[in-house]
């Protein structure tokens, strides 16, 4: 069949799960069938590649659709680059679109080539509402194209048993047309790889136990939550903090404050590395902590901590979203409970009973070596028996076969 993927992110420009997701996905759809079938990516960036069946055309416009609010910019820039993906699909069986970035795109293609819309639920709008930060009512522009694609959408993918849900009660998408496909990782690339001299790059002392934190500045992912957990760390717990890309300048703002805050007011040291690091030494990070706690506020799916536990870490995680259908408790790390507040997701309503339950949880690992040893072990067989790409591809292929049937 002729696949079309549609999607902002793809290597080299790859900032959130969904950019992983997608890039291993159709990698591994490529490969399906001693590569039968035609794997199209359509993409915002410049990029221009071709391996056997599988290309990947990047999607840049040359003009600048007007706005009036600068916050409008990012909206009306991938509204641009929508229309050109749309018309720049020359047939497909299967258009599949990844976040509301490309979803328009999905939409119109559908139209235009007869082929069937397939949208993978990597987060949804109305629980991001936080996005109007970024967005100002540019927001209500992005909620209605996900609204309208998922009202037209012939099948979705649900990255967890927690996204059906949503996207059932938010979208009124009949179950029938929602498949549970979790997201997957690459268990030969990541796996454990020590390299001492890597953390001392970073200026991470190998010597001292360290709690690691990777993703982005945005208070879906709750890193703000953490930083005031440090208050609460045993003092001899170094913290490691990959944490780059914020949302917005204010945010970002807000994350040096509190970094300050917590340097000046606990004797934890603090490494915060603002910059996105390389793959390999990501995988290397992960490899060294000793626990990673993972403390977001909405998490559809979670794959950060698939690749903590692929290196065999422990997790220290929010029991939120797809979170629990990966984490097992008291067998690959702990769960704490966010209690957000009633009808949202931004905040708990407890925040610093959330960020006490975080620095329980990390005391209590760090303070037992034998018990994270035990917990990194199952959960990089867990890792290896449950979230093989291969096997995740193969049941994307099959949902697309049930579709065209």
């Amino acid at each position: 069949m002729k696949i079309s993927i549609l999607t902002n992110e793809y290597p080299p420009n790859v900032y959130g799960g969904a950019g992983v997701h997608v890039e291993y996905l159709t990698r591994e759809l490529a490969a399906l069938d001693d590569g039968a079938h035609e794997v199209e990516v359509l993409c915002f960036g410049e990029q221009e590649e071709e391996h056997g069946n599988l290309t990947v055309r990047g999607v840049e416009p040359d003009f600048e659709l007007p706005h009036q609010d600068e916050r409008h910019a990012k909206f009306m820039d991938a509204m641009a680059r929508d229309l050109i993906m749309a018309g720049s699909i020359e047939d497909a069986d299967i258009v599949h679109g990844h976040t509301w970035y490309s979803h328009l795109a999905g939409c119109l293609a559908k139209q235009l080539t007869g082929g069937k819309l397939v949208l993978t639920t990597h987060s949804l709008e109305p629980h991001r509402p936080w996005k109007a930060e970024q967005l100002g009512t540019a927001y209500q522009g992005s909620s209605w194209v996900e609204r309208t694609a998922y009202e037209n959408a012939d099948g979705v993918v649900a990255v967890s048993g927690s996204m059906k849900e949503d996207v059932q009660s938010l979208y009124d998408v009949a179950a029938e047309r929602v498949e549970v496909i979790h997201n997957g990782i690459d268990v030969e690339q990541y796996r454990p790889r020590p390299d001492a001299s890597v953390l001392e790059s970073y200026g991470v002392d190998p010597e001292q136990p360290y709690v690691l934190f990777v993703g982005r500045i945005t208070r879906q992912k709750g890193i703000l939550h953490l930083v005031e957990a440090i208050h609460h760390f045993d003092p001899d717990i170094q913290v490691v903090l990959c944490a780059g890309a914020p949302d917005t300048e204010e945010i970002g703002e807000e994350m040096e404050a509190r970094v300050e805050n917590a340097r000046s007011q606990t004797d934890n040291p603090i490494v915060w590395l603002a910059e996105m690091l390389p793959r390999e030494d990501v995988i290397t990070m992960y490899t060294h902590a000793d626990v990673f706690v993972c403390p977001s506020v909405y998490e559809p799916f979670g794959i950060i901590n698939l690749e903590a536990m692929a290196c065999e870490t422990p997790v220290v995680a929010s029991a939120v979203g797809g979170i629990p259908e990966i984490v097992v408790p008291n067998e690959t790390g702990l769960l704490v409970d966010v209690d957000p507040t009633e009808g949202e997701t931004v905040e708990p309503k407890d925040p610093e009973g959330f960020a006490r339950r975080l620095a329980d949880g990390v005391n209590a690992l760090m303070a037992d070596a034998d018990r994270r040893t035990a917990m990194g072990t199952a959960a990089r067989k867990r890792v290896e028996e449950q979230f093989s790409w291969r096997s995740i591809a193969e049941q994307t292929l099959d949902f697309y076969k049930t579709l065209l049937d």
